[in-house]
């Protein structure tokens, strides 16, 4: 498919396997444009994931004293910074993410509280606690703005969780690279 240059007269035809731009600036979706009007998306730039618990989560269970929420499915690890094992999420590159958590709690007369927590310290929580519902979700979602390197993981605060059949879910995604 040809590219036509700025004066849109004549076409330019691309061949082969590797495209040097210069003279570029990156562009808010994460492609780059030069100055001929040629956009190469990245690759880093796709950055996605959201993984889900099958059994309930006990803090008795915890393996540690963090508190740290497990995960013991991905359903989608695009860019595979998401650890399964460790159930963080590290940023690739500096960039605003989007994050949600939906979790449900385990007995009746019970709260819940669960907190997103960034570099340790929490964003944002959400808490469950009707003493008449036998299961009750509490979700939330964030959009961050991270640094590269940064991590993210969700702590439950307070209670137990609902695991069944993956009730329990954390999902993010790079909105844009900055």
């Amino acid at each position: 498919c040809p590219v036509r240059a700025q004066n849109d007269t004549e076409p330019i035809v691309l061949e082969g396997k590797c495209l040097v731009v210069c003279d570029s600036s990156p562009s808010a979706d994460g492609a780059i444009t030069s100055s001929l009007g040629i956009s190469v998306r990245s690759g880093s730039a796709k950055v996605a994931f959201s993984a889900t618990r099958s059994t309930n989560h006990e803090p008795s269970e915890m393996s540690n004293r963090t508190m740290t929420i497990y995960f013991d499915q991905v359903l989608v690890n695009i860019g595979n910074h998401f650890d399964l094992a460790s159930s963080i999420f590290v940023a690739p590159r500096k960039g605003i993410y989007s994050f949600s958590f939906h979790v449900v709690k385990v007995y009746n007369r019970q709260t819940i509280q669960v907190s997103l927590m960034q570099n340790g310290y929490p964003v944002i929580s959400a808490f469950a606690g009707d003493q008449d519902v036998t299961r009750e979700a509490a979700s939330n979602g964030v959009l961050l703005l991270m640094e590269r390197e940064d991590k993210v993981h969700l702590k439950l605060e307070r209670g137990n969780l609902m695991g069944g059949w993956k009730y329990s879910t954390f999902s993010g995604f790079l909105v844009f690279p900055l």
